[in-house]
This record gives structure tokens, sequence and C-alpha cells, in this order.
């Protein structure tokens, strides 16, 4: 998934960035561990979020070697209940959803009539006529605002609620993340974790088996970081205990608390967007390598489904994956060019831009997704990037740079 618009300083190494960091008003429920731990803050999304705690690299590294534990409360969910909810997210969301099973999850897509992602999120069936979304912190009201809009068009049996401030929302992720969450006495899942497939959730409680005041949580088998884990939707009130209570749990098997820039450098070494930079509302689904989360099959008519249709493929510009040698890396927004083509020399074109770009903590190498013409598109291909007046030679590489299976 993804999440919002956050982003290193990519042409940065991981522990060396110094953006301006800027105090916000909205704080997620666990503000006060993040606070008490030391934690960096950075503004995303207005909220004020944990950019580190110690060292982006060492929080990185211990989630491809054991496990991060992530807040990522800002996120934005909302809740489609009636016997229609399924008909009603067909005709809203670009994939289709009406089929799901309960318990699974899927990815999907909310487009513009012009066929440009509005945002990425993912979709819940936790009911027969219950569905949850959970978006992007950033698109809170885009996303609230095209659900308001398709209710109030339509007919059906179903209810719409924003229910973002309701809940708060913690991730374990990595190798260890099963094992932490199973050493959790009090979290009680409805299942076994062992049985809880990818992109699957089941309910289950915090709290002491038994008593008034415990808490209702849905776990998912998802995440943004390219390792098994789990992300936990829990009452906002009882978001800190049980957050320390994992990071108590965790400490044996290797947990450490992280920010946002590891997570960015986690997602970017597994080829995940992030909307704002491989996503926007200019940018088409197909473009990003995303045409198959767009179910064109599907009878129902759906925002943006036109112009997916009528789109033009063959001549726009496509994601690709980037890499290179040394240690310099592409920062967001350099220019690519044809392999041997100096910047700047008289009749030199740009063919591509970077979207984002960090020396990969995990690879030891830059690498970079970019949107490039077609045409240079095809794997070893040979590219130049204007970094900062020197080019750096990097070639085309399959998506994702990073996978758990091959690590």
């Amino acid at each position: 998934m993804t999440e919002g618009e956050f982003s290193l300083e990519h042409g940065a190494r991981a522990s060396e960035w110094t953006g301006e960091l800027v105090v916000t008003e909205r704080r997620t429920p666990l503000f006060p561990a993040h606070e008490s731990a030391g934690a960096v803050f950075t503004d995303f999304g207005g909220w004020q979020m944990p950019v580190r705690y110690t060292s982006d690299l060492d929080e990185h590294h211990a989630v491809r070697r054991a496990a991060g534990l992530f807040d990522i409360s800002h996120m934005s969910e909302f809740l489609i209940e009636g016997p229609d909810a399924g008909a009603f997210l067909d005709g809203v969301l670009a994939g289709l959803i009406s089929t799901m099973r309960v318990g699974k999850a899927k990815y999907s897509l909310l487009l513009n009539e012009r066929g440009g992602v509005v945002d990425d999120l993912i979709v819940y069936r936790t009911a027969e006529h219950t569905f949850l979304i959970i978006a992007n912190a950033g698109n809170r009201d885009a996303v609230a605002a095209a659900l308001a809009a398709a209710a109030a068009s339509g007919s059906g049996e179903r209810t719409v609620e924003d229910v973002s401030d309701t809940y708060a929302l913690i991730a374990v992720q990595g190798p260890e993340a099963q094992r932490i969450l199973e050493a959790v006495d009090t979290l009680v899942p409805d299942a076994p974790l062992s049985e809880l497939g990818y992109y699957a959730s089941l309910g289950g409680t915090f709290g002491v088996p038994g008593a008034f005041d415990v808490a209702p949580v849905l776990i998912a088998r998802t995440g943004y970081t390219g390792e098994d884990g789990f992300e936990i939707l829990i009452p906002a009130i009882d978001a800190l205990d049980l957050w320390y209570t994992v990071l108590e749990a965790g400490e044996p098997f290797g947990l450490v608390q992280a920010g946002l820039a590891a997570r960015d450098t986690l997602r970017l070494e597994a080829g995940m967007p992030l909307h704002g930079h491989e996503l926007t509302p200019e940018i088409l689904p197909a473009q990003a390598g995303l045409g198959r989360v767009v179910a064109l099959g599907k009878p129902d008519d759906f925002v943006g489904r036109a112009a997916v249709e009528a789109f033009d493929a063959a001549s726009a510009r496509v994601l690709v994956g980037l890499t290179a040698e040394g240690r310099r890396a592409a920062r967001a927004g350099a220019e690519i060019y044809a392999h041997g083509v100096e910047p700047g020399a008289d009749g030199a074109e740009a063919i591509g831009i970077v979207t984002s770009g960090v020396l990969s903590p995990t690879l030891g190498h830059p690498i970079a997704m970019a949107f490039v013409d077609p045409e240079y598109s095809e794997a070893g291909t040979a590219l130049g990037i204007d970094v900062r007046g020197r080019v750096l030679p990097p070639s085309v590489t399959p998506l994702p740079f990073y996978t758990r299976k091959h690590a």
C-alpha cells in the first residue's frame, strides 16, 4: 500500500537525512510513546509522526532481520455497511469488491474521471455486509468526498462512515512478527495467526480474557515493507497499552520501534508505490504497472473507467526500476536521459524522471523508481541521470529490488 506523501530527501543516505521538521497539531494516540522514546518528528499529512527513534539504518535493518513496530494511526479508515455495500464499492473503486470473501483484503484504486489515481487503498471485507477501507493519510478528504458523492448520487441500502478518529493502527513487520504477536498473551485472535494468509484478516481481542474492558481488534496480514507482518486496528483509547505490550513481548526477538524514514526505504526496496511520487491524479494505473488492479471485466461502471479504456499506453511513460553502482543515489525529480546524452547539451531532451531514489540499506547500492518513455523501459537498458550536475549511469531493473524469498 502507500503511506501518503512522506519521502526522504532521497538523494541522501537514510542515516543522513536532515529535512526540515515541522510541528503540527494533529497527534496520534501513540504520540506519548514516541515522545518518551526520544523520537524525531516531522509533518506527515498534517500529523506529527516519528521519523526515527535511533538510526534510520538500524531501524531498517531490524525490520529485515527481526521486526519493527510502526505507528500508522494517521491512516484514514472508512466503514461501509449494508446489503448493497459491495455493489456500492464496485461503482466507486477500480477493483471488483463485491465478490471478496469475508476475511479477505484487496488492494484497489480510487480513480478520477481522467483515470488518474486519487488514492491507492486496501479494502477489507470483515462481514457479509461490512467493508473497511484503509486509505492514505494525506488523501482522507479526497476519499471522503468521493464516497460521499457516490452515496448521494446512487441508490441502495448502505451507509458510509469516516471512523478515522475512532481507531489507531499499529504495524508489526519483519520475519519475527508472528512469533512476537503470539507471545502477547493478552492479544487473542479468533484463529491462530499461523492460519492467517497474506492479504487476509481476522478479529480478536486485546486485554485480559473475560475482563470487562477487553478491546476488539482487527488483525490483518498486510504491510508496506516487503516483509511478513501484521497491521492491527484497535480503538484509539487502547492503543498505548497495545503498543507497550507488543514492544515488551518483542524485545527478546529483536523488535525495535521504527519511524517513517525506515518505512520509506523499506517500501522502496520492495518496489511499492508512494502516492504523490509513483501515483498521482495525473498517472493512470497502466503507467504504474497497476493495470491488473483495474477490473475492466466487471459489469459495473466506475469512476475513470472510460478514460482507462481509452488510454493509449503505447506512447505514455511507464514506471521502471533503476539500479546503479557506487554510493551516489538520485533524488526524486532528477531528470533521466538516454545513454550517452549529455544533460544540458544542445538538443538533449529528458526521456524520464526519478520519482523515488535512495542508497539501498539492504542491497548496498543506489536504487530508484522512475517514469521513462516506453522505448527505454526494457530491462537492461542503460540510461543517464542528472544528479546535481554529474551523470549517474543506471540501468533498468525489474521491480521489486528486494523480496524476502530471495533475501
